[in-house]
């Protein structure tokens, strides 16, 4: 379905069963090309504090389906390619260890 080269490298798949999870949450409607721009130049990438294969991608949209919201995209790393998990909006970032940051 879709499949992107992240800011680090690695190739993410999303898949049509995953897709079908994301829009489980009624605002992700239509939000694939945010999914996308979330991968290619996200704000933040952090490891998730559960398992150190989760990594968390967030983008800040100051518009969005549900106004100011980062885009959190959670994708799991395996043998150095990526599935999302899922993908929602949110107005808080996770704890976990970074892993890269934009500069700001």
């Amino acid at each position: 379905m879709l499949e992107v080269r992240s800011k680090l490298g690695k190739a993410i798949r999303l898949d049509e069963d995953r897709w079908n999870h994301v829009r489980g949450h009624p605002e992700m409607e239509n939000q694939s090309s945010k999914i996308e721009e979330t991968l290619v130049d996200p704000d933040e990438v952090r490891e998730s504090t559960h398992a150190a294969s989760i990594w968390l991608f967030y983008k800040l949209y100051t518009k969005s389906p549900v106004s100011e919201k980062c885009m959190l995209v959670v994708v799991e790393v395996l043998d150095g390619e990526g599935f999302i998990v899922t993908a929602f909006f949110t107005d808080k970032v996770k704890k976990g260890g970074s892993i890269w940051r934009k500069n700001r």
